[in-house]
Formats: C-alpha cells, structure tokens, sequence
C-alpha cells in the first residue's frame, strides 16, 4: 500500500497495512530507503545490522487512537574511523530519536502546549484523543529552540508582574509590527541598558515615564530618539484632576431648596400621624392565632370547664388561659399593649425624615449614620420604620444618587460628545459652584486637543498657561513634565505609543494563568515570543 495516502510529505516509507483493534487504528508502516547516511561522519551506508518496530502515537483518525508501527533498521557504520558502530535510520517528516510520537503529532501537541499550556492543553489533546499529560505539555514547551530576539527600529518597553508587588520583569515589543521582541528578567536600568547595547540598532525607544527606563536608554541606545507613551502622560493628568477633585469635593453636593424642604416637612408630619393608626391588627399569624385561641377558650368556658382543665386541653399556660377569658374580645389584646407604644427610635425620627426629604432612601445608610448619632437600637427597627415611610411618602421622582468624585473626575477627562444630557447639565452645575474645577476643565480640553492633533511644539505654552493658574495638583503634574520634556514631546508628536505593549502585558496576565503556578520566566518567555 503506497504511504501518500496516509503521509504525503514523506519520502521513503510503505504501509504494509492498517489494523482496527476496538477503539485503536494501527498502522504497519516500514521504512524502504536504500542507503542512509550516519549521523556522526555523513558515510552512507547500505549495510544491514538488525530491524526492530517503534511504536509512535500518531494524530487519531475518525476519532480513534492511532499508533504507528514503524520498522526501521539498524545500519553498521562503513568508515572504520567513525566512533559510532551501529546508527538507525530515521524518516525525515515522521519520526526522530528517542521519539515516541510522530513528527505531525509533536508538532500539534507544541502548538497547543504554546497555545494553552498545561492542563488547558492536555484537555484539549484528551478531546483529540491523544493521551498527554499536562507534565508532558509544559516539557514540550520547554524542549522548543530558544527564540532569538531581533532588533527593531521602533521599539516600546514597558514593565509587567510576575508577582504582583513583589517581582516585576520587562517586556519588550516591536512598535511597527506589534509582536514582542524579547522578554527581561527584571525591570532595572542595567538590565535593559545591557540589552540594547547587545542590539544596536534601535532609533526610537517607546516608554512610560518610569527613570529606570529613562536612564536605560540613555545607557544602552545614547542616540535613540525616546518617546513618552502618551497613555501614560493622559493617566498622569487624570491623577492630577482626581487630586483637584478631592479638594473642592464639598462643592460637588447639590445646595438643598430650602423653601421646598420646608413645606415636605409639614407634609410630611401630616402624613406620617396617619401612617400608623391605633386599629387591632386584622390578618397575620398573631391575630389569627389570638381570635383562634380567644374562640375556643369561651367555647370551653360556656361548657362550664375552668382554667386548668382548659389548659391541658389546649396545651396553654393557665395565665395564657386568663387573659383570653378575661377579654370580651380578641380585639382587646390585639390593642393597647404595642399600639402607641414608645420606640427606642423616637428620639432619632426627625432627622430620618430630614435625611428622607434630602434623597436617602437606603435603610442601611440611615443605620450607619444613626449609630454615629448614638442610637443603640438594631437594624431591623429602622428599616422598618423606612418601610413605613416608602409606602407613605412614595417617590414619584427618585433622588439622584450623590456625585462622587469618580464621577467628576471621569466627566472632566472624557470627550464632552461621549457624556450624556444629564451628565453634561450635572457638570456644568459644578463648574459654575467651583472656579477651581473651571480653569482644571479647561487646561484639560487645550491638552487633550493638544494630544490628539500632535501638537507637541505647543506644550511648552501649555505649561506656562497652566503656571499662570492656581491650580496646585496641575502645577505638580507640569513640573514633572518638565523633568522628561524632550520624551513627552516627542510622544505628543509622534505617531507612535506603546499601546501594543499594554496589549501583551494583558495577554502575558492570562499566560500565566494557564499555567496554574507552574510558570518560570524562561517558559513565560518561550510561550510569548514562540505563539506571537
């Protein structure tokens, strides 16, 4: 049976047949080249030694197992100076020394094991119906060629976490392709520096504002045109208006309308004395059990039995048995003993209605705040009493929830087309209570069409602008611009950011993930540059 069926890209083998054994194919494959060459000193040898069979995993056909039984034949060696007596032969495209899985099969196995991993991997070959281990995926993974790094043109460097706060290494990629280059052990200056002084080469270096990186490139790359990631310098300026934001926070609240805050007081007082009326409660387990007992009590009572026996029959307490007997009505005790009754709540009742016409509606919020005004009570008596103000003061209107400082912060350093009616008429409400906040929001609309037309030549004016401000978070964000003034020019310039690096450093996150604690540098770093 000719072998193009089953291995059209090898030469030199024939399948003498294929065998189906329950859930396993077999096939008899042997090797039928005339001559082969000895591996140590080239001499091509035609002289047989012995045969054998090796058994290869191969990929599965119609979702069975398959194995090659491949015999091969062991050749003598005809240059009498060469140190090897004895070599075997083996099928270029099928099988290699030591191999217990064919050539096409190492190769799949490898694409996973890049691809997923360890245990990843080996469910996804166990659903090829290939056995491996996930052991035997990272060892694959490890056996691969070391990756040699090439040298770009535009290269961007940048940190990530191989411990989180602890150890950090550096990953380095190429900005005019967008695939990693390299991967460093650390993220000090000397180790970066002694990099780009092994790849000369490098004209422009693409980086955050980090001094270690700084400082690496003019070490290693002297002449090489540094670039500040112009992620990195719009994250600085969000920091800086945070800051502004936090000192003027007491100006984000809404003043309150205190001619409408008056008039829902009275409203509210009115409404609240007829919230809860003095009537016997009509439906419940307690009242149904009271009217239940009270009726059965008289029922025994009319019959001429006494309180005892009436006890025991009912399984009540004789007190029990008198109170019921003693009233002419279940109504009596269903009124009088919890209706009107002083609550440990009372005293702290005007200011829940104060904090109720402000917007808090949440009961545990109310709870917070009462426990820092010295109530001793519990959870459950509160939220209560807010239920009772919920079904007699519905919201037609619901309050807005208070504007944080996440807020502010988000709506000053987004584009004003992406914020919506109600956000837009919210923050101009606050930039007309806080002049602060109004020259922050301007500063920040001159930078941002500074950023994004490259008007780089234009920062130096900027600065001077935002100097002449008294905005003091800005004056700390400018005066670190000033410490890498050509890079952060250059980055407001140029075309290029290093936004493919933040792109793997995500993909290096889920990597090691995969590789559920078993992951070291060196297979972190074959895994990235191989499966690029």
């Amino acid at each position: 049976m000719s072998g193009d069926l089953w291995f059209p890209r090898v030469d030199g083998v024939l399948v003498e047949g294929v065998l189906v054994e329950a859930e396993l194919v077999v096939l008899r494959v042997r090797a039928e080249t005339v001559g082969v060459a000895c591996p140590d000193c080239g001499s091509v040898s035609s002289r047989v030694h012995s045969r054998y069979v090796r058994r290869l995993a191969d990929s599965a056909v119609g979702g069975r197992p398959a194995v090659i039984e491949l015999r091969v034949r062991r050749f003598r060696c005809l240059d009498g100076s060469c140190p090897r007596v004895t070599f075997v032969e083996q099928v270029a495209g099928l099988s290699y020394r030591h191999g217990r899985q064919s050539v096409g099969l190492r190769a799949v196995l490898e694409s996973v094991a890049l691809m997923l991993a360890g245990r990843a991997g080996a469910r996804l070959a166990g659903s090829l119906a290939v056995a491996a281990s996930r052991s035997t995926m990272l060892r694959l993974i490890r056996a691969l060629p070391d990756p040699v790094p090439s040298t770009p043109r535009v290269l961007g460097v940048d940190e990530f976490a191989l411990r989180k706060g602890h150890v950090y290494a550096t990953i380095l990629v190429d900005i005019e392709t967008r695939r990693p280059v390299d991967l460093l052990p650390d993220r000090t200056a000397a180790t970066v520096a002694g990099w780009l002084a092994e790849h000369p080469g490098v004209e422009i270096i693409c980086r955050d504002r980090s001094p270690a990186f700084a400082e690496a490139g003019r070490l290693g790359a002297p002449e090489a045109v540094h670039c500040a990631d112009r992620w990195h310098i719009w994250h600085n300026l969000v920091e800086a208006v945070e800051r502004t934001v936090v000192r003027n926070r007491a100006l984000l609240r809404e003043p309150p309308d205190e001619e409408r805050a008056g008039t829902q007081s009275t409203l509210d007082t009115a409404k609240l004395t007829t919230a809860v009326p003095a009537e016997p409660r009509r439906s419940g387990r307690l009242s149904d059990r009271v009217r239940q007992q009270h009726a059965a009590v008289h029922a025994l009572l009319g019959q001429g039995r006494g309180h005892r026996p009436i006890a025991r029959e009912l399984g009540l307490a004789r007190n029990t048995v008198s109170r019921l007997a003693n009233a002419a009505t279940p109504d009596e005790l269903l009124v009088g003993r919890w209706t009107g009754r002083t609550s440990i709540l009372d005293p702290h009742k005007p200011y829940l209605h104060q904090r109720w016409q402000e917007g808090c509606t949440n009961g545990t919020r109310l709870f917070a705040e009462l426990c820092e005004l010295g109530y001793q009570g519990g959870t459950t008596v509160v939220r209560q009493y807010v239920r009772q103000l919920r079904e007699a003061f519905p919201l037609a209107d619901p309050p807005r929830r208070p504007t944080s400082v996440r807020d502010v912060t988000s709506w000053l350093t987004r584009h004003p087309d992406s914020l919506t009616e109600e956000q837009s008429q919210q923050l101009k409400a606050i930039l007309a209570r806080c002049p602060e906040l109004d020259r922050t929001a301007r500063h920040i609309r001159s930078f941002a069409e500074l950023m994004n037309n490259r008007h780089g030549h234009r920062l130096i004016r900027w600065i001077a602008d935002v100097r002449a401000d008294d905005v003091p978070a800005l004056h700390t964000f400018t005066a670190g611009l000033h410490q890498d003034l050509d890079a952060v020019t250059a980055g407001l310039t140029m075309p290029y950011s290093s936004g493919a690096v933040e792109g793997h450093n995500n993909r290096i996150k889920m990597l090691k993930r995969q590789m559920f604690g078993r992951a070291n540098f060196d297979l972190l770093r074959k895994r990235v540059l191989l499966a690029a």
